[in-house]
């Protein structure tokens, strides 16, 4: 049988089963292997194959610069003699074109005769050719056996003294191929049951396989799950969760889709034009709910997936949708209540009315354009640009033969609703005006000329302001104060009504703008117009420009409710996180006129009293319908008040300070007991994410990875028009040029955690993402290690002496108790990033850098004489592992879980059958060792001066290094920890001078404290040029913060002010200074000498 390829000219291809699982997949994958001139891939037509009978793997073989196949199996041999004579026969060093055939079934009498026709000495010739090539076989498998030898006897002699590093990725690299590939493949697992492992470790960590399965089987085991009838405190919201769960508290957090109101409606408005070309007039309210509903099916199992993706432990049997029957019972009974005690009341406003959407918006849902100049934009029903950004100046006609007075404004069309003039009371030109009129142009309406020194500056423009009542708020506000007449003007959908008058009447807005301009200078009463500066309103759902207009809406009257929030914060019993934002909490409800607004919209909840309404009125009690509310359930006892609102900074106005009162109001207490405000998330360059940038990034393709062209094609699929779509693509081909790599979950979650010290943005970059999925690979490779040193038959004890074990041992469980115990602080007090920054430093600096290049001697000696040790070590590294992956378990769970897994259970042990349902680690008191830690890091610190004395270019090669110590302690210290330097900093030796022994020459220095400096020697490598360099900048920077320090010390006040304790250590600081100093000024005289 052939596998060929006939639909590429370019020859035929090879397609073969690798004997190792490609990166990123999860099963048995196949690789195709199409070799050029160059052996690259010249086609891209062709598809994946399988060939299951026969294990390959690819190996690049440099000396000879071709692409060899290597097989277990006796087929591969049949396969290599048709790799090396290519098609037709052709033979070469590198390899143009191969095909692998099954060599076809020859009948035996064909075969023999064809032998008969061979002469004898063709035969003879033959036989010497098989017999030469076996001698040469037997010399090279001789060459071998004793180059194996020499390399074990090498070996030994090196695991006496600094480990055999090398060597044993040598013997690695040999044993591989003696290893079987399904070893390293998880097997299949039904969905819901617990995930099957693979028996060896991949060699490298793959987020997908990694990923998979265990989400179902933590949903299906009921670990999500929290029981109100559980005497465990109850805790709700996925790093806090998850912590708190293992914690011991009974964790609750309720999953839930919300219909989105005006969000929603925008955009299955877009959809009916763009597929259909229809409004939702066009196929009324009933068959437009049905499409918002179809909307949501699809979308919002959508968002419940990316949850599920991004490992979210939300209790799935508790899912809710705040358009369901119970939550629509909820919101029903609210209005209710609240009518019943006052705080409902119908009242003509001023709301920000969207022509577009025919809807009022709330105010969180206006963005505010910045205008420095005169703008054209585009507008939504409008061919042509409008013009913004100007004020224009035009006068009034006087009665009685007055003259005129002059007014500006930036939306001239307001003009036709005007009903006053306001001027200063204290403004004398306009003194003789005060009770007079003026006259509109256009319908001859008096406009009175009142008095108000709230509104009017008289020193800006001309010191008289027009009044629209109906159409700014502002004016709202004089009107009502002065008892003005309120005309509307506009049709809802923004033309001119009646009112206007019969000139513009049925004009769009902004056309009614120009019109209105031409008319004012027919009549010789325009002036002028100017670039002005101001802020523009725009619908953030439709980009229509945001127009102010009056309408009898619903409103809750908030003055009683916002004083008991403002009260729940005072007295703590609400605590805001971060603590400075408690001020905007305070600001906001001190308001005056602070009322909430019941929105009304297509799909919102039905109520006969109102229409419809959604929005905030029924996300403000959203605590209490997801836990069963008006109902007494037993959720609603056990978990009402929850515990932590975590949400945007955003919207502590607009939706959180909502929640507190109608929680308080409806509920009789507060909702939540803390609000945790986290940083908005913006693009790497600080910019808002917005679909029309292009620059909003989709988690799963952060966690999946994905290309260019697929980013490009789904802003195609999106609802942009041309020009935003324009932009979009070229903000995709800018922000990721090589598309998105594949980071996975894990990675994802940790760095949008460890982001959020970032004040109140974060500036996401995918490059920190992909940094930790790296960091993944680092924690995959610790466990590898320490599956290979604790062995099939290591059962870890139920209890460790820490007092028995070796100095590298103590260290880092003590250090761990203090990675513990900042995590466990920095997680009570809401710190994330902390509690990141700490497992990270530990597991990175500590443990991978430190510990386990400290222990590999231990491992690598076989020697009786080290037994107890390595019994120690692997004890601390079992303790170390299974600590740390519980610690970092709430940031990263699904790592965490299949690493956890696999690491030996204690004998006799009550071992959780989850990660995510064990004990969180708690520090241990006997761990802690400062004295040890302290020794530790004056050796790390000479370790770290060590390695950086070394030249970029001397790699390997391992140099003599020497330590000079001014003190018997120091040098004590040293002495013990000496075989630790020389493996740490990869030096041949370290030899211990006091201050009386010469230094040796040819070296170069570093000083680690005042008390020791090292010398590495270079013995002819030293440029003494480079050198004298390094510590020029090093003296200038110890001057720096010298002169800083003595500044400090010498500054009036200090010794009276500073405690006793902070004056020693900056004594200390000082006398450390100028001693580095000194042994900089003597490396200096000797490499000038």
């Amino acid at each position: 049988m052939e596998f060929r390829n006939k639909c590429c000219p370019a020859g035929p291809d090879i397609w073969v089963f690798l004997g190792r699982p490609i990166q990123g997949e999860a099963s048995r994958a196949t690789k195709r292997w199409h070799p050029g001139p160059s052996d690259k891939p010249t086609c891209q037509c062709h598809t994946w194959a399988r060939y299951p009978l026969i294990p390959f793997t690819i190996l690049e073989n440099q000396k000879k610069s071709r692409k060899t196949l290597t097989s277990q199996g006796p087929s591969a041999l049949a396969v290599l003699r048709n790799v090396q004579a290519g098609a037709g026969g052709a033979t070469s060093r590198t390899t143009r074109s191969l095909t692998m055939e099954k060599p076809a079934a020859q009948a035996p009498g064909k075969a023999a005769s064809e032998e008969k026709q061979l002469d004898d000495k063709e035969l003879e010739l033959e036989r010497e050719r098989k017999l030469k090539k076996e001698q040469k076989a037997r010399e090279k498998e001789e060459k071998k056996l004793k180059a194996k030898q020499k390399e074990t006897a090498r070996l030994q002699a090196q695991a006496t003294s600094d480990g055999p590093k090398k060597s044993e990725k040598k013997q690695k690299k040999k044993a591989a191929g003696d290893e079987n590939p399904e070893d390293f493949i998880d097997p299949e697992t039904p969905s819901g049951e617990k995930k099957s492992l693979a028996p060896q470790m991949a060699k490298q960590y793959s987020p997908s396989a990694v990923e998979k399965s265990w989400y179902s089987w933590w949903e299906s085991a009921g670990y999500f799950g929290a029981d109100p009838a559980s005497t465990k405190p109850p805790f709700v919201i996925d790093a806090m969760i998850r912590w708190r769960r293992m914690s011991g508290y009974n964790a609750l957090w309720v999953p839930g889709v919300d219909h989105a109101g005006i969000a929603t409606q925008v955009v299955v408005e877009k959809k009916l034009m763009r597929e259909r070309k229809l409004t939702r007039h066009d196929i009324g309210r009933d068959k437009f709910i049905s499409e918002v509903l179809k909307w949501k099916d699809q979308y919002g199992g959508t968002i419940l997936g990316q949850l599920r993706r991004l490992g979210a432990s939300l209790d799935w049997s508790r899912e809710c949708f705040t358009m369901d029957d119970q939550r629509s019972k909820a919101v029903t009974e609210a209005f209710v209540r609240l009518h019943k005690d006052g705080l409902i009341y119908r009242d003509y406003r001023l709301v920000n009315w969207d022509c577009t959407l025919l809807t009022a918006i709330s105010d969180i849902e206006v963005d505010h354009l910045e205008l420095k100049e005169e703008t054209m934009l585009k507008v939504p029903g409008y061919s042509s640009p409008v013009q913004f950004g100007v004020l224009i100046s035009f006068a009034y006609p006087l009665e009685e033969g007055l003259g005129e007075i002059i007014v500006a404004t930036t939306r001239i069309e307001t003009m036709l609703g005007d009903t006053a003039i306001a001027v200063h009371p204290e403004d004398k030109r306009y003194k003789h005006l005060h009770g007079k009129h003026a006259i509109h142009p256009f319908n001859g309406r008096k406009l009175k000329i009142i008095c108000d020194a709230v509104l009017v500056d008289p020193t800006f423009g001309t010191g008289a302001v027009k009044i629209t009542p109906a159409h700014d708020p502002n004016d709202f506000e004089v009107g009502k104060r002065h008892n003005l007449e309120f005309i509307n003007i506009f049709t809802d959908d923004g033309k001119i009504n009646s009112n206007g008058g019969a000139q513009f009447e049925g004009m769009a807005r902004f056309a009614a703008r120009v019109a209105v301009i031409d008319a004012l200078k027919e009549k010789g009463l325009y002036k002028d117009t100017k670039k002005n500066e101001m802020n523009l309103g725009i619908c953030s759902r439709s980009n229509d420009v945001v127009e102010p207009m009056i309408k009898p809406q619903w409103f809750v009257n908030c003055h009683t409710m916002a004083k008991a929030g403002l009260d729940a914060v005072r007295s703590k019993k609400i605590e805001i996180i971060p603590q400075q934002y408690e001020q905007d909490w305070y600001r906001y409800l001190l308001l005056p006129s602070y009322k909430c607004h019941l929105l009304q919209t297509s799909d919102g909840l039905k109520i006969y009293a109102i229409g419809v309404f959604q929005g905030n009125s029924g996300g403000d009690i959203v605590y209490l319908r997801v836990l069963g509310w008006p109902d007494d359930t037993a959720d609603l006892r056990a978990f009402y008040p929850t515990s932590v609102l975590e949400t945007g900074l955003d919207i502590l106005f607009f939706w959180v300070a909502r929640m507190v009162m109608m929680g308080m109001q409806l509920g009789g207490d507060v909702p939540f007991q803390k609000v945790y405000l986290h940083p908005m998330i913006r693009d790497a360059h600080g910019r808002k994410m917005s679909k029309s940038l292009g620059n909003v990034v989709d988690p799963l393709e952060v966690i999946n990875g994905t290309t260019l062209e697929d980013l490009l094609k789904r802003l195609e699929e999106g609802n942009l028009d041309p020009n935003e779509l324009s932009v979009a693509r070229e903000g995709k081909k800018k922000d990721f040029p090589d598309g998105i790599a594949e980071c996975g979950t894990d990675a994802l979650r940790f760095a949008l955690i460890s982001y959020t010290s970032q004040s109140d943005k974060i500036n996401l970059d995918i490059k920190r993402v992909v940094g930790y999925r790296q960091w993944c690979n680092k924690l995959w490779n610790a466990i590898r290690f320490a599956m290979g040193k604790l062995g099939d038959h290591y059962a870890p004890p139920a209890t460790i002496v820490v007092s028995s074990m070796p100095p590298v041992c103590k260290w880092i469980l003590s250090v761990l108790n203090k990675a513990i115990g900042k995590t466990v602080t920095s997680l009570e007090a809401y710190k994330f990033a902390d509690a990141t920054s700490a497992i990270y430093s530990w597991w990175q600096y500590q443990l991978c850098d430190v510990f386990i290049e400290a222990v590999k001697p231990y491992f690598f000696n076989d020697s009786q004489e080290f037994d107890s040790a390595r019994a120690a070590c692997r004890d601390a590294l079992w303790v170390c592992l299974d600590n740390g992956l519980r610690l970092l378990h709430p940031f990263m769970p699904y790592v965490t879980e299949e690493l956890w897994q696999r690491l030996p259970q204690p004998k006799d042990s009550c071992r959780k059958t989850s990660i995510m349902i064990s004990e969180y680690p708690s520090v241990v008191k006997e761990w802690a060792d400062d004295k040890l830690e302290s020794e530790f890091g004056i050796i790390l610190d000479t370790v770290n001066k060590l390695r950086s004395l070394k030249p970029p270019t001397d790699t390997n090669e391992r140099r003599p290094a020497f330590a000079l110590c001014r003190g018997e302690d120091i040098a004590a210290t040293v002495q013990c920890y000496q075989s630790l330097v020389v493996s740490l900093s990869s030096v041949s030796s370290l030899k211990i001078l006091a201050e009386s022994d010469e230094t040796p020459p040819d070296c170069s220095t570093a000083v680690v404290n005042k008390d020791l400096s090292v010398y590495l020697q270079l013995q002819g490598a030293l440029n003494a040029e480079v050198e004298l360099e390094k510590l020029r900048k090093k003296r200038d920077e110890i001057q720096k913060l010298q002169h800083a320090l003595s500044q400090k010390m010498e500054a009036s006040g200090y010794r009276e002010k500073a405690p006793p304790s902070v004056q020693e250590e900056d004594m200390r600081k000082l006398t450390a200074f100028f001693e580095q100093l000194r042994v900089i000024g003597e490396a200096e005289k000797k490499l000038d000498a």
